[in-house]
């Protein structure tokens, strides 16, 4: 696993942890549970291809799901032993656990709970997208536009609940603070951190869960 040198969190975030390199950091052992914590890689995919049209081509999120449990717990599966529900959301059965990933541009998010536990990741860059946070500004009962900041925790919100785009008016995200927030849709909580990749404009990050539960960032530099 690489260093995680050149990405930062915002400073002052209480309730993360930055794990020590290499999978045996996040496992009590092969056979035995996992824990309860939340587990994210952040990985930034350096040689992904590019289409006609010069644009990054993401890997698959059953592949990124697959990669991450290896880079992560170190265990290995196929796309195969990957299920999802009703609602779309990943779940690795044999290994009783939940999972949610997200990429965008060379970057991709994997977040993994206990199977209990329902789990959402997003992760958005910081484009210039005037209308879409407009309109999920007037979906959150604002007078104001959306951050990007708001939209990474909507999508996460969407990916761990019962909720779809359609169906996610009268959804309140509370104030931003450090640490886990309480929604208005069940038991659900969202919370947020910025990465800071050296050299590149920010990221943000979101993380939904039906409980709070610690969290446990890793960071993965592929060629």
């Amino acid at each position: 696993m690489g260093a995680l040198m050149g990405l930062l969190l915002d400073p002052g975030l209480n309730g993360y942890t930055l794990a020590p390199d290499g999978p045996a950091a996040v496992r009590e052992a092969v056979g035995e549970t996992v824990g309860e914590a939340v587990n994210v890689l952040v990985s930034r995919h350096r040689g992904l291809p590019r289409d006609r049209m010069g644009h990054r081509l993401s890997a698959s999120g059953r592949s990124l799901i697959v990669g991450a449990l290896d880079t992560t717990y170190g265990i290995r599966i196929t796309a195969g032993d990957l299920a999802r529900d009703s609602l779309k959301r990943w779940s690795v059965p044999a290994l009783d656990l939940s999972a949610s990933v997200a990429h965008v541009g060379t970057y991709s998010a994997v977040a993994f709970a206990p199977a209990g536990r329902a789990i959402g990741v997003d992760i958005q860059d910081e484009r210039d997208r005037p209308y879409a946070l407009r309109w999920l500004g007037d979906l959150l009962g604002r007078e104001e536009p959306a951050t990007i900041r708001d939209f990474a925790e909507c999508e996460a919100l969407i990916k761990a609940s019962h909720l779809t785009k359609e169906t996610f008016a009268g959804t309140r995200l509370p104030p931003w603070q450090p640490g886990w927030r309480p929604t208005n849709t069940g038991t659900y909580e969202v919370r947020s951190v910025v990465l800071r990749p050296e050299g590149e404009p920010p990221l943000h990050l979101a993380l939904a869960c039906d409980a709070p539960a610690p969290v446990r960032f890793h960071h993965l530099e592929e060629e």
